[in-house]
């Protein structure tokens, strides 16, 4: 049976979304991507070139119409600069569906989440469909949802940090109380926080420098997508109940 999931009713198969920054070249980028399966990628509308033909263009390596792009609002610290960047956006791809993150400062990369709300609802209103980068606090969450998000995006860690999924409990409050897709987005290092966050429930993955800065790129992306497979098997199937002692795979009573 074909487990898919789908946001702003776009259906899709893989539930790891990865990035297009940090790798040493478009070709690596490319075979990164096909090693992970994904079927959409987030793509930095101010860093990576999309639209001038008189420079080497991402495009023309990573096919947007095999694979989905999903622009993102990177590098963007207040409303108005995300909302022009996805603007932007539109206009060169006629891209709607986007991910939206308003960052607070440059140190943590920690959203402002009230930038963010401010933005998400203007681009709701404008047609857009945001899956929207926050911090992992289930109220927040319900706001944005509220505000128009088609996708809900807590971190798991800093962005770029590798230290796995740093909040289980509060990612975990926010799949339970969404009626959108919940995604974790930045934090992921290796494969088994892959795991975990899909274990915890969450619709997908979503990952840059897990992958791009890894010593093997494509054997990590390949690693990552079984990774996000076995952890949602493991969802599905339900773990076991935690107990505070032993307990025997064969019963104590009647050996010989």
């Amino acid at each position: 049976m074909t487990d898919n999931w789908s946001v702003a009713g776009r259906t899709f198969t893989s539930r790891l979304i990865v990035g297009t920054g940090k790798y040493k070249d478009f070709e690596q980028n490319a075979a990164a991507v096909a090693a992970s399966g994904a079927e959409i990628v987030t793509v930095a509308v101010r860093r990576v070139n999309v639209s001038d033909p008189t420079a080497p263009m991402l495009t023309d390596y990573i096919d947007p119409k095999k694979i989905t792009y999903l622009p993102n609002t990177a590098g963007c610290f207040n409303a108005d600069d995300a909302i022009r960047t996805l603007r932007l956006a539109r206009e060169a791809g006629g891209w709607d569906l986007v991910k939206l993150e308003v960052l607070g400062e440059a140190k943590t990369l920690y959203p402002n989440m009230r930038e963010t709300l401010e933005a998400t609802e203007v681009l709701a209103k404008e047609g857009f469909l945001p899956m929207v980068y926050c911090v992992d606090d289930p109220i927040a969450a319900k706001q944005l949802e509220d505000a128009g998000a088609v996708a809900i995006m807590p971190l798991g860690a800093p962005i770029g940090s590798g230290l796995g999924i740093q909040n289980r409990v509060t990612i975990r409050l926010i799949v339970e109380g969404a009626s959108v897709p919940v995604l974790v987005d930045a934090g992921v290092g290796t494969a088994s926080d892959a795991a975990v966050a899909m274990e915890l429930g969450c619709d997908g993955v979503l990952m840059n420098t897990a992958i791009a800065e890894a010593k093997d790129p494509v054997l990590m992306a390949r690693a990552m997508k079984r990774a996000v497979e076995a952890g949602r098997d493991a969802y599905l199937a339900g773990r076991m109940g935690l107990r505070k002692y032993a307990d025997p795979s064969s019963p104590l009573a009647g050996l010989i």
